[in-house]
């Protein structure tokens, strides 16, 4: 019989105490669950302890990708499942994981279908199904990136095997909250690019803002999730707009 994998799961958080126990609930499984609060002031700390969490407290923001590099470093486990408080794991995605914790592959990395809520409805299209991301890994093999923002797991050119079942992800439970983080993830985008060197255009602004749209309603059929895919075209073109006009301000500051 094979040996069984130890696994961490490992999540940052900043004031999620609404959120933070069904997530932990979903995972009470696992061998051990890491919580790395950022400086929250509504109690998420003591909430994640209290629920038999190894929590500790970081408040050195130094964007994503550093935050959850630090969340790492306390896991102690095997393997690592990478969640944010607004994720909980079904049963479905359980038993795949339970079966990769037996079977692993140290050189694979494994990939999760996230479903997402958007204003009551989880969404089957428009780009938002099955929304894969990296975060089932080997502890000690994998980090990842400094990103500020939309941070990504470096595989190092490992081979990603995607697992059955969902990822709920609540995305979108309160309309202003969310636009307040997208308007957020939109700064630290243009100031990565800007301090990478990156510039746009006028028109640039203009062209990503409709292909965007385009994009979320047309190519990725959006218009399928009804009054919600509509929404969420327009959503996403707004959220493109944010990124390329504060990219193009950051340039026009510097040369005036």
């Amino acid at each position: 019989m094979s040996h069984r994998k130890s696994l961490s799961v490992v999540i940052i958080a900043k004031n999620e105490a609404g959120l933070l126990t069904e997530c932990l609930q979903s995972v009470d499984w696992a061998d051990e669950i890491i919580v790395l609060d950022s400086g929250s002031i509504d109690g998420s700390a003591a909430l994640a302890e209290s629920l038999g969490a190894k929590t500790f407290i970081h408040t050195d923001w130094q964007g994503f990708g550093k935050q959850r590099q630090k969340a790492q470093s306390y896991a102690t486990q095997d393997y690592v499942l990478m969640l944010d408080a607004d994720e909980r794991v079904t049963p479905e995605l359980r038993q795949s994981i339970e079966h990769v914790l037996i079977t692993a592959d140290d050189s694979v990395i494994y990939s999760l279908g996230r479903l997402n809520l958007f204003l009551g409805r989880f969404m089957r299209h428009s780009g938002w199904y099955p929304d894969r991301v990296n975060r089932l890994y080997a502890n000690q093999r994998y980090r990842y990136n400094d990103d500020l923002v939309h941070e990504s797991l470096n595989t190092q050119g490992a081979k990603v095997v995607a697992l059955q079942g969902d990822l709920l992800h609540l995305t979108c439970r309160d309309f202003f909250a969310f636009q307040r983080k997208q308007l957020h993830y939109a700064e630290q985008w243009a100031t990565q690019r800007y301090q990478a060197g990156k510039k746009c255009g006028y028109l640039s602004i203009l062209t990503h803002t409709l292909g965007a749209f385009c994009k979320t309603w047309l190519l990725r059929a959006g218009f399928l999730d009804g009054k919600q895919g509509l929404l969420l075209a327009v959503v996403n073109a707004q959220y493109t707009f944010n990124k390329y006009a504060a990219l193009w301000a950051l340039g026009r500051n510097t040369t005036q």
